[in-house]
């Protein structure tokens, strides 16, 4: 376990965070090749109920005796069994289904996103996600972002405050950007009906481009309803969780764009399905981030760049909010775009002394 202080806090809607824990897990395989992956929630358990301390619990007494003496391509097999072992636990399957295919991957010499059919691109767009300081102070991130040439469009965490404050603080920011770079929300579903009814025109009005899961989860035909009146697209994250999630949302017509999150997920094979669903729907998905670091967000990069269904950019930009770099060799942010590592497997190599440095205990 991991404890990787930030640049800045990093505030959602219910809680804040300077720092991200990060529980790695390693699968080795009986010619010594090694996977690695990542679990990683967004602030905590607040979001999806599991933390790096549930995780490292189900992990060790629960998937791993699934997991040992197996195949390293067995991967559908093992997931299959890991779901008659443990419900739910999503993150944590993440995490064990990542280390398989960059085990599996590097035995093989090819990277990642060869199992998952090949890349047809080699970069990915990034929003960047602003902090909850003053408007001043957040106008000035973007421009230094803008002038570095790094992010193109970005997005504000809302659901905190008041929602009168929220949305006036919103539009200076989306007017003070305006022309600039395309500016979005996230809700993190803390507005009821009426709450979003009333204050959601504002934001539209104001420039915002896309409002994200305004509404609890559970309440798609609530999404539908607001998807159905505004003019810009709502996109559904909290909502859609599983495959079923997502025909759920194609079915009520509930959101244009799906964020899809390798982690919430439950890993590469089953965010495939997310998107296949989306995609026959004619729906829009977004590579969405649980801050991950540098392995989670490598394995989110290969998972966008072979799937042609992610075709709403990206916000993939966990490694840059992190104080200090874990990899050898950082992965490749610029123009707006983050790069698909190269070399077998996840293509990237975690340096051990920055390892060391951070583990917890």
């Amino acid at each position: 376990m991991l404890d990787v202080p930030l640049v800045r806090p990093h505030k959602f809607a219910t809680t804040t965070m300077d720092k991200q824990p990060l529980l790695l897990v390693q699968v080795r395989t009986a010619g010594g090749t090694i996977g690695i992956g990542e679990g990683v929630v967004p602030g905590g358990p607040w979001w999806g109920g599991e933390s790096v301390e549930t995780m490292q619990v189900i992990i060790e007494k629960y998937l791993a005796p699934v997991v040992l003496g197996r195949r390293a391509d067995e991967i559908t097999g093992i997931m299959l069994d890991l779901e008659r072992v443990v419900a739910g636990a999503h993150f944590a399957k993440a995490a064990v289904d990542v280390a398989l295919h960059d085990a599996w991957a590097r035995a093989l010499g090819v990277p990642v996103h060869t199992l998952l059919g090949g890349a047809f691109r080699d970069s990915i767009e990034v929003t960047w996600a602003l902090g909850a300081a003053p408007v001043a102070q957040i106008v000035e991130e973007a421009q230094h972002k803008l002038d570095q040439r790094l992010h193109y469009s970005f997005k504000l965490k809302m659901g905190a405050l008041d929602p009168a404050e929220d949305t006036a603080r919103v539009v200076a920011v989306a007017t003070a950007l305006r022309g600039k770079a395309g500016v979005r929300v996230d809700i993190n579903a803390r507005w009821d009906r009426l709450t979003a009814l009333r204050y959601l025109p504002a934001l539209v009005e104001g420039g915002v481009e896309l409002i994200e899961q305004p509404t609890p989860r559970e309440q798609f035909e609530v999404l539908a309803e607001l998807n159905r009146l505004l003019p810009v697209p709502i996109m559904a994250d909290e909502s859609v969780q599983s495959p079923h999630d997502a025909l759920e949302v194609a079915r009520r017509r509930a959101a244009d764009v799906i964020a899809v999150k390798t982690t919430k997920c439950g890993g590469l094979a089953r965010s495939r399905e997310v998107v296949a669903i989306a995609r026959a729907a004619g729906i829009a998905c977004h590579g969405a981030t649980s801050i991950e670091g540098p392995i989670g967000t490598a394995a989110s990069i290969h998972f966008a760049c072979s799937q042609p269904g992610i075709d709403y950019g990206s916000e993939l930009f966990g490694p840059l909010l992190f104080a200090e770099e874990l990899l050898v060799e950082p992965l490749r942010y610029a123009e707006g775009r983050v790069g698909l590592p190269a070399g077998p497997g996840l293509g990237v190599e975690l340096n051990p002394d920055a390892v060391k440095t951070f583990t917890r205990n």
